[in-house]
């Protein structure tokens, strides 16, 4: 399968073959093609060149329409589903032919009956609004199985789950590959879903096919040899020991969250001078809400917020006194303006501190000067220093943004989910900088629903559920399961 847009190739002559009855993992770095693979196979893109068989049939494939018709079936990484409706509604609406009058009795019949052919399930009288995240990811599940497809590929199925629900939902799936009923393809980025669920693994890298295999023979580093190719990615800084003075406090902080119908309650929260606290949850939970609260653009009801011992509200004045910088989830739609340059972004910081002209755009020579520099010490990669940022690669958005932040003197770092959706390479290059301020002396609060990069980088880990810190265990002393029933509230 070949895919040009213009004259971008985004796939180039990639050939697949996912057996029957198997679990096949797809890897690759961001914008190595992935995507665009599924999007060929279920109709949203039609391939310049190349063909696909369907059950050893040559198969066109004009639109998902067309593709539900074969069988095959997506489970996005964001939930489809209608939050104000059941479980049994949701899964009713979803067929393409639905009668004006539902007769539910017989429906709730047919869907006892299918569910017990099932080897998961989920309450079917629950509105989804009121369902965990794992169940919620089932119910996608289930849904492409009620519609009968056979061949499903999931886009990166656990972001949003715990490690014990991660876990449930693929073996359950592995169990239905086993049993013959789905072939699955499951792009991810997380090689430990690879080797404990998937038979086979192919692997692109730039638009081609680098690798594939049996995953029973590759290891880790194997797969991480064919995304990365020459590459290597940034060495982690050593864990400095440090023990440094209180740098940010919360104690009795109240605000209220997105629904406006629940509270968001910090009791007490405290991070010192080297070292990393690390908030581990699900999405949802409060983190977003938190990080809104420290960077004032969410008002409080009840509490006190200091950094240095000094009340501390957010604004630019008191985060340039105090050395507190941000980046923040999304940094493209949150730290950005999309279609101003590299190094214009990279000088919001700066533009208008002491010493500098307010009127940056009389000074531009200094800007591009320092914004150049920065791009260059933080690999920023760009077509130039003058395109737009919006035109980055998100592993470049958050390297300048980055850059931007960890110019000069740094007390407090405000992060959250630094990594998600970004590529190997990317990711161990934006922890290793993290853990370069973190052993600067700074002060470190970590946001991030990757339960992996909160162990491998924090100190202190803390979780979040419904708005609330439930939990606290030193990073060395933590234990998984633990910490995966407290962000599940089932501790």
């Amino acid at each position: 399968m070949t895919m040009r847009f213009g004259s971008f190739t985004a796939l180039d002559d990639v050939s697949i073959k996912v057996t029957p009855g198997s679990f096949h993992a797809l890897l690759g770095e961001n914008g190595a093609g992935k995507s665009t693979l599924v999007k060929c196979i279920m109709g949203f893109y039609h391939a310049t060149a190349g063909q696909m068989l369907v059950n050893g049939r040559e198969e066109r494939i004009t639109d998902p329409r067309d593709a539900h018709k074969l069988g095959l079936g997506m489970v996005y990484q964001h939930f489809t589903l209608v939050p104000a409706l059941t479980a049994a509604e949701n899964l009713v609406i979803s067929r393409a032919a639905v009668p004006q009058v539902i007769d539910w009795a017989a429906e709730r019949r047919d869907l006892e009956a299918f569910m017990s052919r099932m080897p998961f399930k989920v309450p079917l009288e629950q509105p989804v609004s009121r369902l965990a995240a794992g169940e919620k990811q089932k119910l996608e599940i289930l849904k492409q199985l009620y519609l009968g497809r056979g061949f499903l590929i999931l886009d990166e199925p656990t972001s949003v789950l715990t490690p014990d629900e991660a876990d449930e939902v693929l073996s359950h799936v592995r169990g239905l590959c086993e049993a013959g009923e789905i072939s699955v393809v499951m792009i991810t980025h997380k090689f430990r879903e690879v080797t404990a669920f998937a038979d086979e693994v192919s692997v692109l890298r730039r638009g081609r096919l680098v690798g594939s295999g049996k995953v029973k023979d590759l290891t880790h580093a194997d797969m991480a040899a064919m995304m990365m190719g020459e590459a290597k990615p940034a060495a982690p800084a050593a864990r400095a020991v440090t023990e440094g003075a209180t740098v940010l406090e919360l104690a009795g902080v109240r605000a209220r969250d997105r629904s406006g119908l629940k509270e968001v309650a910090i009791d007490g929260l405290a991070v010192r001078g080297g070292e990393i606290v690390g908030i581990a949850g699900i999405s949802g939970n409060g983190q977003m809400e938190l990080m809104e609260i420290l960077t004032g653009q969410r008002p409080t009801s009840a509490g006190s917020i200091r950094v240095h011992g000094a009340p501390y509200r957010a604004s630019r004045t008191e985060s340039r006194a105090h050395k507190v910088r941000y980046l923040p989830e999304e940094p493209l739609h949150n730290a950005c303006a999309p279609r101003m340059t590299v190094v214009e972004n990279i000088g919001f910081r700066s533009f208008d501190a002491e010493g500098e002209t307010p009127r940056f755009w009389l000074a531009m020579r200094g800007l591009r000067r320092r914004g150049r520099a920065l791009i260059q010490s933080f690999k920023v990669k760009a077509a130039s220093p003058e395109s737009p940022i919006s035109s980055l690669s998100g592993g470049n958005v958050q390297r300048a943004v980055l850059a931007r932040e960890l110019d000069g003197e740094v007390d407090l770092l405000i992060v959250a989910n630094p990594c998600f959706g970004l590529d190997f390479t990317a990711v161990a290059e934006i922890r290793a900088r993290i853990m370069s301020a973190r052993n600067g002396g700074a002060a470190v609060l970590l946001m991030s629903e990757d339960l992996d990069e909160i162990l491998e980088l924090a100190d202190r880990v803390l979780v979040m559920s419904e708005g609330r810190l439930v939990y606290e265990v030193a990073a060395e002393k933590a234990d998984i399961p633990t910490i995966g029933r407290h962000m599940g509230g089932h501790a």
